[in-house]
């Protein structure tokens, strides 16, 4: 392939979704994975995540040569950075895979290039990769264009939603950010909003910080309920006949690489400021550890009313419906606490949305229906809204898959 207009580094839920969305408009991309086995299956025109319309448009991207995958970055016009921002101690951000993006492209970089982190990043952080290119290659300084965007789109409904959302779109000057809006311009419909990095990176933490609180108070209700002896999916149905209240919907914690790890961002670096945040953080995490403990007493129940362990299927590992992503998953922080309190129980491991996992032994849903004892919903898969369950089952739905 030709030099690519567009070098991508990560190609994971957002990264490839991105390029392959970038190669739909028959411009070159060539994608970048640390990981051998990915660029393997992309450049086989396959995928190894599972997200509607996703396999078909990297299909048709490699087939037409517009679409090509390394590990390895080379010589662009426009260079992505989507790599993982984990944490280090104790919910510390780590950076140090958008450093290591960084450092691998400053070789490459030429007067007029653009380069914009996605990633999911601490406040200032897009400010310290300019300062370390410009280090690094001072013969640059104020020549190249760099920016911040993050991405905003729901598992399950990406390739729509990078094309149809709004983008904030931060620059770490005037320049750069007219340069990185035109970028984006030519792959999305949506309104794209300028504003400075800072605040484009602080955007995108308030944004899941705001969700992680506003399910928190649903959470929170929960436990509430729980103890009163109300109906919780009632009280919120009922409290949202309000015009001005809309409660979200409980569950059993939160989960996935955005609402459940971008609040700790800005925690870590405003501890004394953000209460109400941390709080939310506090909540629901301890909600995932209210629902291990709830099964492990019902389990205790029905040994003490039937003289026999229970046989418990725990329904969902995903971190929400109807995907095949575990990232951060409250559902399998739930199966592995059951699990190491009682080793030795019959227990049935469902995900309908992955084939096999590393630890847990799956078992077909409607199976683990039929045979298990008690039934916890971990998760409001399509495929558990179906199911005819006998009256003698012992259910602890923690999904609302029972609302009434």
């Amino acid at each position: 392939m030709e030099q690519p207009e567009v070098v991508m580094i990560g190609l994971g839920y957002i990264g490839l979704p991105t390029a392959a969305l970038i190669a739909s408009k028959n411009v070159k991309v060539h994608g970048v994975d640390i990981n051998p086995k990915v660029v393997e299956t992309i450049n086989r025109g396959e995928i190894h995540i599972v997200e509607p319309s996703l396999d078909i448009a990297v299909a048709s991207a490699v087939k037409n040569g517009y679409l090509k995958a390394a590990t390895t970055p080379v010589e662009a016009n426009t260079y992505i950075i989507v790599v993982p921002t984990p944490f280090k101690g104790k919910n510390e951000p780590d950076i140090s895979f958008v450093e290591a993006a960084t450092k691998a492209v400053i070789p490459l970089l030429k007067d007029g290039d653009l380069y914009i982190i996605e990633s999911t990043s601490p406040i200032g952080t897009t400010e310290k990769m300019m300062a370390l290119i410009y280090s690094s290659r001072p013969e640059l300084t104020n020549k190249i264009h760099i920016a911040y965007c993050p991405e905003r789109v729901l598992p399950g409904n990406v390739m729509y939603e990078l094309v149809h959302n709004d983008r904030v779109i931060g620059g770490v000057n005037e320049a750069s950010t007219q340069k990185a809006t035109a970028f984006y311009n030519k792959y999305v419909k949506g309104e794209l909003h300028a504003t400075n990095a800072k605040t484009a990176e602080m955007c995108k933490l308030v944004e899941n910080s705001s969700r992680d609180v506003q399910i928190a108070f649903a959470n929170e209700l929960s436990l509430i309920c729980d103890k009163a002896g109300i109906n919780v999916w009632e009280l919120i149905n009922l409290a949202n006949k309000h015009p001005r209240v809309n409660i979200l919907q409980p569950g059993c914690g939160v989960g996935g690489h955005c609402i459940a790890v971008d609040p700790y961002f800005i925690v870590s670096d405003y501890p004394m400021e953000s209460k109400i945040i941390g709080t939310a953080r506090e909540v629901n995490n301890y909600k995932s550890f209210w629902c291990a403990e709830k099964i492990q007493t019902e389990k205790l129940k029905f040994e003490l009313r039937h003289g026999r362990k229970p046989k418990v299927a725990l329904m969902g590992l995903a971190f929400k419906p109807n995907i095949d992503d575990l990232r951060e998953s409250p559902a399998k922080y739930i199966a592995q606490k059951v699990l190491q309190n009682d080793s030795n129980g019959a227990y049935f491991i469902v995900e309908p949305n992955i084939k096999e996992h590393n630890v847990f032994k799956l078992t077909d849903y409607k199976t683990a229906a039929s045979e298990a004892d008690i039934i916890a919903f971990l998760v409001a898969h399509d495929e558990f809204k179906t199911l005819v369950i006998p009256e003698d089952k012992v259910i602890l739905d923690f999904c609302g898959i029972k609302r009434s």
